[in-house]
């Protein structure tokens, strides 16, 4: 799926109400709990429920993409700006070795 599809289908779940970043912050904190809960699991030498942990990464992702849009940015440029940091901080972390 292209990401302007995933917008898409998250308003047709969500509606078209914008969160605000208040309310975005502490939903990414539910879900970053929840994957907190399987690393504890790992942590702990418990089987980690796999299924429920890729639920969680699939609601950050999915998730971000309608945020991006609730703030009134596109998630394209978003992951662009994202992609390009990234590699910038590899660079910088080889050009330390």
């Amino acid at each position: 799926m292209q990401i302007e599809e995933l917008r898409n289908q998250a308003r047709e779940i969500w509606g078209d109400e914008p969160m605000t970043l208040d309310h975005i912050v502490a939903t990414i904190g539910v879900v970053y709990g929840d994957i907190c809960r399987q690393a504890r699991k790992q942590h702990e030498q418990q089987s980690v429920h796999n299924e429920a942990l890729q639920k969680e990464l699939g609601n950050l992702i999915f998730s971000c993409i309608r945020w991006c849009d609730d703030l009134g940015f596109d998630a394209q440029a978003c992951i662009a700006r994202a992609a390009n940091a990234q590699q910038q901080y590899v660079a910088q972390q080889k050009e330390a070795a």
